[in-house]
């Protein structure tokens, strides 16, 4: 008879590998990836080609320096590097770069055990001390080489933090984006170097879905709890589908809001974290000082990950409630 072998999450019933999931996770960020480095140009490969080195050299050297065995090779430090390199701006000094690396892989990731046994997702983690740690440098916004026509880097805003253009017209006042929805589908805007192109973003979350490595409950959860509340709040669809498009939300919703070891475990539990993570967001941009609320969602989402899991397990069948003994 074979032992029954218990370990942290994330667990797979099936014949799907660490590996093998992280390697579909990395080409479903490839095609938002190499936009990003076609419309901010070689810089942003540079960023992140230091983010995935970084990533994969602290995690080895963690690995040896604990004495542990390594795992470099289930690919999970190149996708923490990836997705932090996505989160950060073109023009983000390279030592900014390691020092994220090294807040992701080893105090959020290696510190906690390693794989699986971290509160939080690391890129998410690492971007927002490096937000709070470096603010000028992780807000140098730049518009996409092709579409300026520039040949030096413009410097420009990003959707959420560019001002909407005021105007009147037959006596009524009106407001005009600052960038239009197409533009912003496209990743014609300025903003960080993975989050700009919705339509490779909404192509890699599809592809995940499709071959099963994330399910619908906690993206369609996430965009659609913001997307009601942003109606209600503005009345507008435009606004509504901006907001949608605008910032981190898609990357935030499909890569970084379906981690494995840090969402919860349940379908249940994935759409109230994704609520959650809605709400939050909707929350920050509306009335919060940070122009962009995904980040801090997410985080604090991670860390009542085990409370959601707690309050919607399922009861195993016919199980009754335990009679508490009275006093």
């Amino acid at each position: 008879m074979k032992g029954l072998f218990v370990s942290p999450s994330p667990h797979r019933a099936a014949d799907m590998s660490t590996s093998k999931i992280m390697l579909l996770v990395i080409i479903a960020l490839f095609p938002a990836a190499m936009a990003g480095c076609v419309f901010f140009g070689p810089r942003a490969a540079a960023v992140l080609a230091v983010c995935i080195a970084a990533c994969v050299i602290f995690e080895a050297l963690c690995r040896i320096v604990m004495k542990k065995d390594q795992t470099v090779g289930d690919l999970s430090a190149v996708v923490t590097g990836l997705l932090l390199g996505m989160n950060l701006p073109a023009t983000v000094p390279f030592y900014v770069a390691v020092i994220g690396s090294f807040v992701a892989i080893v105090i959020v990731k290696q510190l906690f055990g390693g794989i699986g046994q971290n509160f939080a997702n690391p890129a998410i983690a690492a971007r927002i001390v490096l937000m709070l740690s470096f603010t000028s440098q992780m807000s140098g916004w730049v518009k996409p080489y092709w579409y300026s026509g520039a040949v030096d880097a413009e410097t420009s805003a990003t959707p959420l933090a560019a001002e909407w253009l005021s105007y009147t017209e037959n006596g009524a006042a009106y407001k005009m984006a600052p960038f239009t929805l197409s533009e912003m589908f496209w990743g014609e805007t300025g903003g960080c170097i993975g989050e700009t192109c919705a339509a490779m973003l909404i192509l890699g979350g599809l592809f995940l879905i499709i071959t099963k490595v994330i399910s619908l409950a906690t993206p369609v959860a996430f965009i659609g709890s913001f997307a009601v509340l942003t109606l209600l709040y503005t009345g507008s669809l435009v606004d509504t589908l901006y907001g949608v498009l605008a910032g981190g939300l898609l990357i935030g919703a499909f890569f970084m809001a379906t981690d494995y070891a840090t969402t919860p475990l349940t379908t249940k539990g994935k759409v109230v974290f994704g609520i959650g993570c809605g709400l939050v967001t909707f929350i920050i941009r509306s009335f919060g000082s940070f122009p962009e609320g995904v980040s801090f969602s997410i985080l604090l989402m991670n860390l009542l990950t085990p409370y959601i899991d707690r309050l919607t397990k399922a009861s195993p069948f016919g199980a009754k409630k335990p009679v508490k003994a009275k006093s």
